[in-house]
């Protein structure tokens, strides 16, 4: 069952101090953060500890415990395979790593608490949403992510009730602690990514399967945009631009290409959700060098993820299910 995309939709938010909860738009929430905002209630700012916060929206189906399983949810990774069924965090270490880490026995330990997590799936949005905050946060502008429709198998037992989100710093949550024994799945209210929707925190075995798409689609691209924006990277110089200020020794000087693919980034992050602007043009960063017909394809790519949702729900509805 695929629920209704709406990147714009308006929040809920609760008081931790008075209790009052009231609906906003995504530009109430960034005033918000930006200590412009009070809330409507006792005139609390956000600088307090229990300040107002992004809350559930009681009509998710997903609250619904019979519909949990019926519903589609989604993941991002830059994994070809997730969740890949035989899951070794260590394989990827370099023997001078494994030496630091103190031996093999401690690199065994250390697999073995990364394979006592849980998978985490979430709304397309929160799955669109966490795939450009890695592009930013962890810089994997160029990474080829996919992104995973995940199917659940109708048998699963559902945790009662929610929780706040469960992760610690890195976003990490040990399964075993929010799915005991049991358990299959847990809701959590997700405050990172598409905030005030529901994730689930989840364990392989709950999965029936999933469908994968390389994304950005090769062929979703609005191929106006593309030729137009392609052109007038091609029509600029890589000159450098002289500088308004003087530069730090270790910064490169831009091109006029460059500050061009910036401002053309710059222009499609502008029609994105307020809440996603800064992350969508971090992953649209034009770096010098870079094919303008390509950069503009992946962009326009990255754009349509957002813009028009039933493009890609569409090319997901081609590929058939993986069992996991």
């Amino acid at each position: 069952m695929e629920r209704r995309i709406d990147f714009w939709r308006e929040r809920q938010m609760l008081c931790g101090r008075c209790g009052h909860r009231w609906r906003v738009d995504l530009y109430w929430i960034d005033r918000w953060e930006r200590a412009e905002e009070t809330c409507a209630g006792c005139g609390m700012t956000c600088e307090h500890e229990d300040s107002p916060r992004v809350t559930l929206d009681f009509g998710d189906p997903a609250l619904d415990d019979d519909r949990v399983a019926q519903l589609f949810w989604y993941h991002t990774s830059t994994q070809p395979d997730w969740p890949t069924r035989d899951f070794d965090p260590a394989a990827v270490l370099a023997p001078e790593f494994r030496r630091m880490m103190g031996g093999e026995q401690r690199v065994a330990a250390w697999a073995a608490r990364q394979r006592a997590h849980a998978l985490h799936v979430g709304t397309y949005e929160a799955a669109v949403h966490n795939m450009l905050r890695r592009m930013r946060d962890q810089a994997e502008q160029r990474s080829q992510f996919f992104l995973y429709r995940v199917s659940l198998e109708p048998s699963v037992v559902v945790r009662a009730g929610w929780l706040v989100d469960p992760g610690n710093f890195v976003g990490d949550v040990v399964l075993d602690e929010v799915c005991p024994q049991g358990v299959d799945v847990a809701r959590y209210l997700n405050y990172h990514e598409d905030p005030g929707g529901l994730s689930l925190a989840l364990g392989r075995d709950a999965i029936a399967g999933v469908q994968r798409i390389a994304v950005p689609l090769p062929d979703t691209w609005d191929g106006g945009w593309v030729r137009d924006a392609a052109a007038a990277l091609e029509g600029v110089s890589g000159s450098v631009v002289p500088a308004a200020f003087k530069p730090d020794r270790f910064m490169r000087p831009s091109s006029s290409r460059a500050v061009l693919g910036r401002e053309l980034g710059a222009f499609l992050a502008g029609k994105v959700p307020v809440n996603l602007r800064n992350q969508f043009a971090w992953a649209a960063a034009f770096v010098e060098g870079e094919d303008p017909e390509q950069w503009a394809r992946r962009t326009s790519g990255l754009f349509v993820l957002i813009d028009d949702p039933t493009r890609v729900l569409a090319a997901l509805d081609r590929q058939d299910p993986r069992e996991v």
